[in-house]
């Protein structure tokens, strides 16, 4: 069900995470886009922005499957900075509005952070609209709210700004309790 894709993957996944994000952004989702927002806008995302840096191996792309077809995606970006070794954003969590409450966004962040386990990441980071039901999600998945950002970003829908919440979440002692699960 839940995959990591690499450059083949990708071209065979585009036509499908386009219809995510297109489909996801025109439910309300505040990722960086607002409306009118066409379907060859989403393209051009996946093709000018991820296909990049997922060839030069800048970030990691978890997709969930279903009904033969991909329903969700995540991204996984380890940062760069040489001050930052253990550090990893977390990127883009898109459930198609018709997949949702089914478990996908947790099986993707699920993988996400058994990745970043495996790359040495031992703080993972994240933002989101506060006002948005993933919220709720990602606290219940261990994350703890570091603040908040008013005024952040656009609504997708309306010429109005809203703030954001900044997240985190230490994955040191998941890191431990794995490795002591692995020797027994």
């Amino acid at each position: 069900m839940i995959s990591c894709l690499d450059e083949t993957g990708f071209d065979a996944a585009l036509d499908d995470l386009t219809d995510i994000l297109h489909a996801c952004v025109h439910d309300g989702a505040s990722i960086g886009f607002i409306l009118p927002f066409a379907p060859d806008q989403a393209r051009a995302y996946w093709q000018n922005r991820v296909r990049p840096d997922l060839h030069t191996g800048a970030l990691d792309l978890f997709v969930a499957r279903g009904n033969e077809r991909i329903l969700g995606t995540v991204q996984l970006i380890p940062a760069m900075m040489p001050n930052q070794p253990h550090r990893a954003d977390v990127a883009k969590l898109l459930v198609h509005p018709e997949a949702r409450r089914r478990g996908l966004g947790r099986a993707l962040m699920a993988a996400l952070q058994d990745r970043a386990i495996a790359l040495g990441r031992s703080l993972l980071v994240l933002d989101t609209r506060s006002t948005d039901p993933s919220c709720i999600l990602y606290q219940s998945l261990g994350f703890q709210i570091a603040g908040e950002v008013p005024n952040y970003c656009r609504n997708p829908f309306e010429d109005r700004l809203e703030p954001t919440t900044y997240m985190f979440k230490d994955l040191s002692q998941a890191d431990v309790l794995r490795t002591l699960a692995a020797k027994q």
